[in-house]
Protein backbone atom coordinates (compact mmCIF):
# COMPACT_ATOMS: atom_id res chain seq x y z
CA UNK A 1 0.00 0.00 0.00
CA UNK A 2 1.33 3.42 -0.95
CA UNK A 3 0.68 6.84 0.56
CA UNK A 4 -2.65 8.14 -0.71
CA UNK A 5 -4.06 4.72 -1.52
CA UNK A 6 -7.53 3.94 -0.24
CA UNK A 7 -9.53 0.74 0.08
CA UNK A 8 -12.81 -0.58 1.41
CA UNK A 9 -12.39 -2.23 4.80
CA UNK A 10 -12.68 -6.00 4.18
CA UNK A 11 -15.86 -7.50 5.56
CA UNK A 12 -17.53 -4.10 5.86
CA UNK A 13 -20.24 -2.16 4.06
CA UNK A 14 -19.46 1.35 2.83
CA UNK A 15 -16.46 1.74 5.14
CA UNK A 16 -13.22 2.99 3.61
CA UNK A 17 -9.73 3.93 4.75
CA UNK A 18 -6.90 5.96 3.30
CA UNK A 19 -3.18 5.98 4.03
CA UNK A 20 -2.45 9.64 4.77
CA UNK A 21 1.33 9.24 4.81
CA UNK A 22 1.77 10.59 8.32
CA UNK A 23 5.37 11.67 8.93
CA UNK A 24 6.13 10.77 5.31
CA UNK A 25 5.69 7.07 6.06
CA UNK A 26 3.38 4.58 4.38
CA UNK A 27 1.18 2.42 6.64
CA UNK A 28 1.44 4.59 9.73
CA UNK A 29 -1.57 6.94 9.76
CA UNK A 30 -5.16 6.08 8.81
CA UNK A 31 -8.31 8.11 8.25
CA UNK A 32 -11.66 6.32 7.84
CA UNK A 33 -14.76 7.38 5.93
CA UNK A 34 -18.12 5.80 6.70
CA UNK A 35 -20.24 6.35 3.59
CA UNK A 36 -23.53 6.01 5.48
CA UNK A 37 -26.79 7.89 4.97
CA UNK A 38 -25.11 10.61 7.02
CA UNK A 39 -21.42 10.13 6.19
CA UNK A 40 -18.72 10.47 8.82
CA UNK A 41 -14.96 10.92 8.84
CA UNK A 42 -13.23 9.17 11.75
CA UNK A 43 -9.97 10.98 12.59
CA UNK A 44 -8.51 13.61 10.30
CA UNK A 45 -4.73 13.24 10.20
CA UNK A 46 -2.09 15.89 10.77
CA UNK A 47 -3.64 18.59 8.60
CA UNK A 48 -0.81 18.56 6.08
CA UNK A 49 -2.19 15.30 4.68
CA UNK A 50 -5.75 16.52 4.28
CA UNK A 51 -5.65 16.29 0.48
CA UNK A 52 -5.72 12.50 0.67
CA UNK A 53 -8.89 12.66 2.77
CA UNK A 54 -10.47 15.12 0.32
CA UNK A 55 -9.60 12.79 -2.57
CA UNK A 56 -11.33 9.84 -0.90
CA UNK A 57 -14.44 11.88 -0.11
CA UNK A 58 -14.51 13.16 -3.69
CA UNK A 59 -14.22 9.63 -5.08
CA UNK A 60 -17.11 8.52 -2.91
CA UNK A 61 -19.07 11.70 -3.70
CA UNK A 62 -19.63 11.91 0.05
CA UNK A 63 -20.35 15.10 1.98
CA UNK A 64 -19.62 14.35 5.62
CA UNK A 65 -22.30 15.08 8.17
CA UNK A 66 -19.85 14.40 10.99
CA UNK A 67 -16.14 14.90 11.57
CA UNK A 68 -15.09 12.63 14.44
CA UNK A 69 -11.60 13.02 15.91
CA UNK A 70 -11.14 10.16 18.38
CA UNK A 71 -8.99 12.54 20.44
CA UNK A 72 -7.25 15.85 19.99
CA UNK A 73 -3.65 14.71 19.56
CA UNK A 74 -2.78 16.45 16.33
CA UNK A 75 -1.88 13.31 14.39
CA UNK A 76 -5.60 12.47 14.74
CA UNK A 77 -7.26 15.89 14.95
CA UNK A 78 -4.91 18.22 13.07
CA UNK A 79 -7.14 18.24 10.01
CA UNK A 80 -10.45 18.82 11.84
CA UNK A 81 -10.59 22.57 11.26
CA UNK A 82 -9.62 22.21 7.60
CA UNK A 83 -12.36 19.63 7.04
CA UNK A 84 -14.86 21.83 8.85
CA UNK A 85 -13.96 24.70 6.49
CA UNK A 86 -14.34 22.56 3.39
CA UNK A 87 -17.61 20.97 4.53
CA UNK A 88 -19.59 23.77 6.20
CA UNK A 89 -22.58 21.54 7.00
CA UNK A 90 -20.52 19.00 8.93
CA UNK A 91 -20.62 18.86 12.72
CA UNK A 92 -17.42 18.14 14.64
CA UNK A 93 -17.79 15.75 17.56
CA UNK A 94 -15.03 14.74 19.94
CA UNK A 95 -14.78 13.85 23.62
CA UNK A 96 -15.92 16.75 25.78
CA UNK A 97 -12.48 17.10 27.38
CA UNK A 98 -10.95 17.90 24.00
CA UNK A 99 -13.46 20.42 22.65
CA UNK A 100 -11.75 23.55 23.97
CA UNK A 101 -8.45 22.50 22.36
CA UNK A 102 -9.99 22.37 18.88
CA UNK A 103 -11.77 25.70 19.35
CA UNK A 104 -8.51 27.31 20.52
CA UNK A 105 -5.61 25.03 19.56
CA UNK A 106 -2.85 27.31 20.87
CA UNK A 107 -2.02 25.23 23.97
CA UNK A 108 -2.35 22.03 21.95
CA UNK A 109 0.11 23.32 19.38
CA UNK A 110 2.62 24.38 22.04
CA UNK A 111 2.40 21.00 23.76
CA UNK A 112 2.71 19.12 20.49
CA UNK A 113 5.76 21.10 19.41
CA UNK A 114 7.41 20.38 22.75
CA UNK A 115 6.60 16.69 22.50
CA UNK A 116 7.41 15.93 18.87
CA UNK A 117 10.35 18.37 18.51
CA UNK A 118 11.70 18.33 14.93
CA UNK A 119 8.82 16.11 13.79
CA UNK A 120 6.64 19.24 13.79
CA UNK A 121 7.74 19.75 10.17
CA UNK A 122 5.18 17.08 9.21
CA UNK A 123 2.26 19.06 10.66
CA UNK A 124 0.33 22.07 9.46
CA UNK A 125 -0.76 24.70 11.96
CA UNK A 126 -4.32 23.62 12.84
CA UNK A 127 -7.31 25.77 11.90
CA UNK A 128 -9.62 26.46 14.87
CA UNK A 129 -13.03 24.81 14.76
CA UNK A 130 -15.79 27.41 15.27
CA UNK A 131 -17.39 26.95 18.66
CA UNK A 132 -20.86 26.65 17.14
CA UNK A 133 -19.67 23.77 14.91
CA UNK A 134 -18.40 21.43 17.64
CA UNK A 135 -20.01 19.43 20.43
CA UNK A 136 -18.59 17.25 23.18
CA UNK A 137 -19.17 13.53 23.55
CA UNK A 138 -19.35 11.51 26.74
CA UNK A 139 -19.23 7.79 27.41
CA UNK A 140 -22.28 6.07 25.92
CA UNK A 141 -23.26 8.84 23.52
CA UNK A 142 -24.67 7.53 20.23
CA UNK A 143 -24.02 9.18 16.85
CA UNK A 144 -26.84 8.41 14.45
CA UNK A 145 -25.58 7.97 10.88
CA UNK A 146 -28.98 6.96 9.55
CA UNK A 147 -28.42 3.36 8.51
CA UNK A 148 -26.03 2.65 11.40
CA UNK A 149 -24.92 4.21 14.65
CA UNK A 150 -21.63 4.78 16.45
CA UNK A 151 -21.48 4.40 20.21
CA UNK A 152 -18.85 6.39 22.08
CA UNK A 153 -16.70 4.66 24.69
CA UNK A 154 -14.40 6.84 26.77
CA UNK A 155 -10.90 5.34 26.72
CA UNK A 156 -8.74 7.60 28.92
CA UNK A 157 -5.60 5.44 29.20
CA UNK A 158 -3.93 7.07 26.20
CA UNK A 159 -5.21 10.55 27.11
CA UNK A 160 -8.17 11.90 29.10
CA UNK A 161 -9.78 13.22 25.90
CA UNK A 162 -9.50 9.88 24.10
CA UNK A 163 -12.47 7.78 22.94
CA UNK A 164 -13.20 4.81 20.72
CA UNK A 165 -16.28 4.27 18.54
CA UNK A 166 -18.27 1.06 18.03
CA UNK A 167 -20.10 0.83 14.69
CA UNK A 168 -23.14 -1.36 15.17
CA UNK A 169 -23.64 -1.72 11.41
CA UNK A 170 -20.49 -3.70 10.63
CA UNK A 171 -19.54 -4.50 14.24
CA UNK A 172 -16.36 -2.45 13.92
CA UNK A 173 -14.39 -0.77 16.69
CA UNK A 174 -12.41 2.31 15.71
CA UNK A 175 -9.66 1.78 18.25
CA UNK A 176 -7.84 5.12 17.91
CA UNK A 177 -4.75 4.48 20.10
CA UNK A 178 -6.44 2.21 22.66
CA UNK A 179 -5.29 -1.01 20.96
CA UNK A 180 -1.75 0.11 20.18
CA UNK A 181 -0.08 0.52 16.80
CA UNK A 182 -0.68 -2.29 14.32
CA UNK A 183 2.24 -2.81 11.93
CA UNK A 184 0.92 -4.62 8.82
CA UNK A 185 4.42 -5.34 7.54
CA UNK A 186 5.31 -7.45 10.59
CA UNK A 187 1.89 -8.27 12.07
CA UNK A 188 3.06 -6.88 15.43
CA UNK A 189 1.18 -4.52 17.71
CA UNK A 190 3.37 -1.93 19.40
CA UNK A 191 2.64 0.27 22.42
CA UNK A 192 1.74 3.93 22.13
CA UNK A 193 2.48 5.70 25.42
CA UNK A 194 3.15 9.38 24.68
CA UNK A 195 3.44 12.20 27.17
CA UNK A 196 1.91 13.77 29.02
CA UNK A 197 -1.07 11.75 30.24
CA UNK A 198 -0.49 8.06 29.44
CA UNK A 199 -1.75 5.87 32.29
CA UNK A 200 -1.01 2.13 32.38
CA UNK A 201 -3.90 0.87 34.50
CA UNK A 202 -6.44 2.92 32.56
CA UNK A 203 -4.96 1.64 29.29
CA UNK A 204 -5.35 -1.94 30.47
CA UNK A 205 -8.98 -1.21 31.35
CA UNK A 206 -9.53 0.28 27.88
CA UNK A 207 -8.18 -2.93 26.34
CA UNK A 208 -10.64 -4.91 28.44
CA UNK A 209 -13.46 -2.71 27.18
CA UNK A 210 -12.57 -3.57 23.58
CA UNK A 211 -12.51 -7.26 24.50
CA UNK A 212 -15.98 -6.91 26.04
CA UNK A 213 -17.29 -5.39 22.80
CA UNK A 214 -16.05 -8.51 20.94
CA UNK A 215 -16.20 -6.86 17.50
CA UNK A 216 -15.68 -8.41 14.09
CA UNK A 217 -13.12 -5.84 12.95
CA UNK A 218 -10.60 -3.52 14.61
CA UNK A 219 -9.87 -0.30 12.73
CA UNK A 220 -6.59 1.06 14.06
CA UNK A 221 -5.62 4.70 13.89
CA UNK A 222 -2.12 3.33 13.24
CA UNK A 223 -2.53 1.46 10.88
CA UNK A 224 -5.58 0.14 9.11
CA UNK A 225 -8.11 -2.63 9.67
CA UNK A 226 -7.63 -6.20 10.82
CA UNK A 227 -10.03 -8.97 11.79
CA UNK A 228 -10.57 -9.21 15.52
CA UNK A 229 -9.32 -12.41 17.13
CA UNK A 230 -9.96 -13.62 20.66
CA UNK A 231 -7.03 -12.78 22.90
CA UNK A 232 -5.60 -9.99 20.75
CA UNK A 233 -6.17 -7.41 23.46
CA UNK A 234 -4.59 -9.66 26.08
CA UNK A 235 -1.48 -9.72 23.91
CA UNK A 236 -1.53 -5.93 23.79
CA UNK A 237 -1.93 -5.72 27.56
CA UNK A 238 1.17 -7.85 28.03
CA UNK A 239 3.03 -5.66 25.54
CA UNK A 240 2.12 -2.55 27.53
CA UNK A 241 3.12 -4.05 30.88
CA UNK A 242 6.42 -5.35 29.53
CA UNK A 243 7.21 -1.98 27.95
CA UNK A 244 6.51 -0.05 31.14
CA UNK A 245 8.60 -2.50 33.16
CA UNK A 246 11.47 -2.19 30.68
CA UNK A 247 11.50 1.59 31.08
CA UNK A 248 11.19 1.28 34.86
CA UNK A 249 14.14 -1.12 35.00
CA UNK A 250 16.33 1.02 32.75
CA UNK A 251 15.58 4.10 34.88
CA UNK A 252 16.71 2.20 37.97
CA UNK A 253 19.84 1.10 36.13
CA UNK A 254 20.88 4.44 34.63
CA UNK A 255 19.41 6.86 37.20
CA UNK A 256 19.18 9.57 34.54
CA UNK A 257 16.02 10.11 32.50
CA UNK A 258 17.80 11.66 29.54
CA UNK A 259 20.04 8.61 29.33
CA UNK A 260 16.97 6.35 29.53
CA UNK A 261 15.35 8.12 26.59
CA UNK A 262 18.57 7.99 24.58
CA UNK A 263 18.98 4.28 25.37
CA UNK A 264 15.60 3.34 23.92
CA UNK A 265 16.07 5.64 20.93
CA UNK A 266 19.42 3.98 20.21
CA UNK A 267 17.93 0.49 20.56
CA UNK A 268 14.77 0.93 18.50
CA UNK A 269 13.95 -2.08 16.33
CA UNK A 270 11.69 -0.22 13.88
CA UNK A 271 14.27 1.43 11.61
CA UNK A 272 13.71 -1.07 8.79
CA UNK A 273 9.95 -0.40 8.87
CA UNK A 274 9.62 3.33 9.62
CA UNK A 275 13.11 4.65 8.89
CA UNK A 276 15.58 5.93 11.45
CA UNK A 277 14.03 9.36 11.97
CA UNK A 278 10.52 8.18 12.83
CA UNK A 279 11.64 5.03 14.67
CA UNK A 280 13.82 7.05 17.03
CA UNK A 281 11.19 9.76 17.47
CA UNK A 282 8.53 7.16 18.30
CA UNK A 283 10.68 5.58 21.00
CA UNK A 284 11.55 9.00 22.39
CA UNK A 285 7.87 9.88 22.79
CA UNK A 286 6.87 6.52 24.21
CA UNK A 287 9.73 6.48 26.71
CA UNK A 288 8.96 10.00 27.90
CA UNK A 289 5.32 9.05 28.33
CA UNK A 290 6.18 6.09 30.54
CA UNK A 291 8.64 8.14 32.60
CA UNK A 292 5.91 10.71 33.19
CA UNK A 293 3.49 7.96 34.23
CA UNK A 294 6.04 6.51 36.65
CA UNK A 295 6.52 9.94 38.18
CA UNK A 296 2.74 10.31 38.53
CA UNK A 297 2.11 6.97 40.21
CA UNK A 298 5.14 7.49 42.42
CA UNK A 299 3.63 10.74 43.70
CA UNK A 300 0.08 9.41 44.13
Amino acid sequence: MAIGDWFEVPGSTDLYYVDIGAYGIAEYGTVYVIDAERPAVVDTGLGRNRGYVYDLLDELEAEPAYILPTHVHLDHAGGAGYLAERYPDAQVLTHERGVEHLVDPSRLVAGTKAAVEDQWKYYDEPVPVPEERIDGLTDGDVIDLGDRALTTHHAPGHAPHHAIFHDDGDDVVFTADAAGIFVPETGDVRPTTPPAQFHLEKSLADADDITALDPEILCYGHFGPRAYEAGVMDVYKRTLVEWVEAVRAKRADLEDDRAVVEYFMDHTDMVDVWGEEKARAEDRLNTKGVLGYLDYVGET
